[in-house]
């Protein structure tokens, strides 16, 4: 939208929101935080469908493999994870 509105806040990681990047099709966002986690939210409604844990340090980024089937993340802690 080009109105400038905020459509939707989405709240849930407990630090700092590094990253984000929307699905292929548009329909999840993928986060990437200084809390350790990503999260994966329906766009549409907000909602947290999950939230990937497992790394040991701050999280730098997150994306969506081209089929939108795999996010990929990387930390700081000196590893990139591939989730599905």
């Amino acid at each position: 939208s080009s109105s400038g509105k905020c459509l939707r806040t989405l709240q849930g990681h407990r630090d700092l929101v590094f990253s984000a990047v929307f699905s292929p099709d548009g329909q999840e966002l993928l986060t990437a935080s200084y809390d350790w986690t990503a999260k994966l939210w329906l766009v549409a409604s907000g909602e947290c469908l999950r939230t990937l844990e497992g790394h040991r340090g701050l999280l730098h980024s997150a994306t969506f493999s081209a089929d939108g089937l795999e996010v990929a993340t990387a930390s700081e802690d000196g590893s990139a994870k591939i989730w599905r």
